[in-house]
């Protein structure tokens, strides 16, 4: 795996700068996975469209892929791909991120109405079974809300770096300020060179890396308040709008955890704490020197431990 790191003779200081907007070289499997590209719709969740990506034949067994904060549903573009032939897949941008609208407030029920959404616009339980969910990060707090309060709706979940709920938990400082605007920069180049991970992570695939921030960037016109140019796709008042809520769980499905041996997010017992509060857990899957954002440094071992955990679920 590419290791982007500070004794890097071109390193910048930046996950992508050395490239200067050019597309870095990818692996031959990457390129073939986002050459199987999604179908691409939208559907609407409390009068906001949420975009919704989809793979293979509806009827076959449902999997449904849910990203972190700030992400988008393309995080899952290189990743989905490789269980299409098996499973009808699709990933979604939550409100506020991605291609997805915006809204005046945000909550957990409301990301999990847009998950069940998804389920039903996917075609996601046609074979009869429902799907299974693959969260990453943020993703797995509207996971194990869903897990408790419709249980029904799906066969179980895979938890991936997603940390266990904490009441005094929060965002970091400076996402919780929030802003009026996203920076807006006068070229893709310029804008990836600003692309950072949260938390921050200097290993990567860096054709995965350029791929998670091009998708991540719009372009928008010139107004009296500001300058045209590209930036970002997510708001950037989300966490002045976002109430946390009840985030007490009890899942009442089948789960797994696959975690980076590495990642910031798990220390001091976390693990545990997640293990413990997961009454029926199938498995823990500790991906060996991967990182809180597995899907760009780990992206292969990740499928593995996604597949592996599909059997331990079933």
């Amino acid at each position: 795996m590419t290791q982007i790191a500070s004794e890097h003779p071109d390193y910048d200081g930046t996950l992508l700068g050395r490239f200067d907007g050019e597309r870095p070289p990818a692996p031959e499997w990457f390129d073939e996975a986002i050459a199987h590209a999604p179908e691409r719709s939208t559907f609407k969740v409390d009068g906001a469209r949420i975009e919704l990506l989809t793979w293979g034949e509806v009827g076959k067994p449902g999997l449904l892929f849910l990203h972190g904060n700030a992400a988008h549903a393309d995080w899952w573009s290189f990743i989905a791909p490789q269980f299409a032939d098996t499973h009808r897949c699709a990933a979604i941008s939550w409100s506020g991120m991605g291609g997805s609208d915006w809204r005046e407030h945000y909550e957990i029920p409301i990301f999990v109405r847009e998950a069940l959404g998804a389920i039903d616009a996917a075609g996601l339980a046609a074979s009869g079974s429902p799907p299974v969910i693959v969260a990453h990060s943020f993703g797995g707090f509207p996971t194990l809300n869903l897990a408790r309060t419709h249980p029904e709706a799906i066969a179980g979940a895979i938890m991936v770096d997603s940390t266990p709920p904490r009441p005094d938990g929060g965002p970091p400082p400076r996402l919780a300020q929030g802003r009026d605007q996203n920076p807006r920069y006068p070229s893709v180049a310029s804008a990836l060179r600003r692309f950072r991970f949260m938390p921050e992570q200097d290993h990567g695939e860096p054709a995965i890396i350029d791929w998670m921030a091009r998708n991540a960037l719009h372009e928008v016109p010139e107004t009296d308040e500001a300058p045209g140019g590209w930036t970002w796709r997510f708001d950037p008042r989300f966490w002045q709008k976002f109430e946390r809520g009840d985030l007490g769980v009890e899942p009442r499905v089948p789960m797994g955890v696959i975690i980076g041996e590495k990642s910031a997010l798990f220390a001091d017992g976390q693990l545990a704490d997640l293990e413990a509060m997961i009454d029926d857990l199938r498995f823990t899957t500790v991906v060996e020197d991967a990182y809180h954002h597995l899907l760009a440094d780990h992206p292969l071992e990740l499928v593995a431990a996604i597949r592996d955990g599909l059997a331990k679920l079933a």
